[in-house]
């Protein structure tokens, strides 16, 4: 008789319920030592509740979880770090202003990190061993986010780490960080330590893990061999058979020039913004411009600029020939600009207002009535359009945004803004941790915007989803902006050198557009 095979991670029928939903029903999954281990399912499946289960910041209302083949009940989030457990969320949680040394002490307890001096020594070591090289004494504003996030994983490896939990972690990564993160995790489950990985890129799972189970409305659908599984078998497994996804995406036919920047420079606000520089590009109809760029770029400042949030140094904006520096966010509005802000909780929505209240944050220009009245019958009417169309997962439209998942939310935002019909549309990470499946709906209705007249500006860190979806392509890197060539122009590796700041020509002083045009003609 064989022995049982020993199991880092072992749920049986881990059951977890929220007023309205059940976001968890009887999940079991085992995870075994040195294994890469894949948790997939689409926005609202139940992913992020399994993982803050597993991590102690959730507990389950029943089921079982052992540790090492032990029944262990996890009191919370220290709990499971003493259990050798280490969770990087896919939002980080560090303090900017401390350095990358401080910031660890921060997770540490005194008992195991000892002095700063040793803490610091340890730093060094760990980053040398895994190939994370980090300086610990640089304060964390100065460091970019693939970075950040090597701060974020060297603090889990100080710990006798057995499992390590990652949430969506090459969202924000270039792709030669990609290649190194996926190297650091092989070597890591070459050494024993588990890894569960949560991520909507498939070919990435297909890539690196060893096995993946498939979560659809909070239950266990399926498993499968990653490397035995084409990425659309898994989006597939997820989502249904009904699932089409495209992988190409009609071209363009960019008219006239609906947005223009010229020769735009906005100086630091505060000591941790950037300096946008001699900024220039032209936004047509009919087409879509797609930037790349490193988080912490000027991406935040561009869309503030735009939107009317941040005003100009020197430079002109120009919207519809007319130059709106001087204008408020809802006269630009009023004039058909629309704005997907990074954001989605504060700036994009308010997690205490319904989703008829929320739909009414940016519509209430083309949904009020005479002398401002509103209907609010319509207005209900357009949420609940909205959470149709998009299929968006909530209970109706009188349902609370922070009752969402992230990717639903980022579906009704979305979809908000592009039954508005705006005649400019900015979108800042459209598709930011939206299952494979939501995503094609949202490039989809993108595309038939763009189709309709509609000029539209995608910043995206995913460069798949740029090459996808884009007409031009351009980068920024330290507040400048790359030259804008057409995609097909535009090799991943010269994008790739554009968002390390390699410009070329635009170094050279002359203008994008001039730039692009000589890119263009130079393929």
């Amino acid at each position: 008789m064989s022995e049982k095979k020993a199991m880092r991670l072992e749920l049986l029928s881990l059951t977890k319920a929220y007023p309205g939903c059940i976001a968890n029903d009887a999940v079991s999954l085992q995870v075994a030592p040195g294994e890469i281990h894949a948790l997939l399912g689409e926005n609202g499946a139940g992913k992020s509740t399994l993982m803050k289960m597993i991590y102690g910041v959730v507990k389950p209302d029943s089921g079982q979880m052992t540790w090492n083949d032990r029944e262990v009940n996890i009191t919370g989030p220290a709990h499971a770090r003493q259990l050798g457990m280490g969770m990087v969320f896919q939002h980080f949680s560090l303090f900017e202003t401390l350095t990358v040394t401080e910031n660890i002490a921060l997770y540490l307890t005194p008992a195991e990190y000892g002095t700063l001096d040793l803490l610091r020594a340890r730093i060094l070591a760990v980053g040398d061993e895994y190939g994370l090289a980090i300086n610990p004494d640089r304060l964390v504003h100065s460091l970019s986010v693939g970075e950040q996030q090597r701060v974020e994983i060297i603090r889990c490896l100080l710990q006798d780490i057995q499992l390590l939990i990652l949430d969506e972690p090459t969202a924000v990564l270039t792709p030669p960080e990609v290649a190194q993160l996926i190297e650091v995790l092989k070597k890591l489950a070459h050494k024993g330590c588990s890894i569960l990985f949560i991520s909507h890129k498939l070919h990435e799972v297909n890539a690196l893990c060893d096995k993946a189970t498939i979560l659809r409305g909070g239950k266990v659908t399926g498993t499968c061999i990653p490397r035995e599984t084409s990425p659309g078998e898994m989006a597939r497994l997820m989502l249904g058979d009904e699932l089409e996804l495209q992988d190409t995406m009609p071209a363009g036919n960019a008219g006239e020039c609906l947005l223009a920047l010229d020769k735009i420079e906005v100086k630091p606000r505060d000591a941790f913004a950037i300096h946008l520089q001699d900024i220039e590009l032209q936004l047509h109809a009919g087409e879509i411009l797609g930037l790349a760029g490193v988080a912490g770029n000027g991406q935040d400042e561009l869309v503030d600029l735009i939107n009317g949030e941040l005003g100009s140094d020197s430079g002109s904006l120009i919207f519809h020939g007319k130059d709106i520096g001087n204008t408020s966010v809802q006269e630009r509005r009023n004039m058909g600009l629309g704005v997907v802000p990074a954001d989605r909780i504060g700036r994009g929505a308010l997690g205490n207002m319904s989703l008829t209240e929320n739909n009414l944050l940016t519509s209430y220009i083309n949904q009020t009535g005479k002398f401002g009245w509103l209907n609010w019958p319509a207005i209900k009417a357009r949420a609940a359009e909205i959470i149709s169309t998009y299929k968006v997962k909530a209970t109706g439209a009188e349902a609370s945004a922070k009752s969402l998942s992230g990717g639903n939310l980022q579906k009704f935002i979305i979809g908000r803004e592009i039954l508005q019909n705006p005649n400019v549309l900015v979108c800042f990470h459209p598709t930011w941790g939206v299952d494979v499946g939501a995503a094609n709906l949202i490039h989809q209705e993108l595309i038939k915007l763009r189709d309709k007249g509609a000029a539209i500006l995608v910043i995206s860190e995913d460069l798949d989803e740029l090459y996808l979806l884009a007409d031009r392509l351009g980068a920024l890197c330290g507040g400048r902006l790359s030259p804008l060539a057409p995609k097909s122009a535009v090799p991943l590796a010269q994008l790739g050198q554009w968002m390390t700041g390699n410009f070329g020509t635009l170094s050279t002083g002359i203008s994008t557009d001039t730039a692009a045009a000589e890119v263009a003609h130079a393929h």
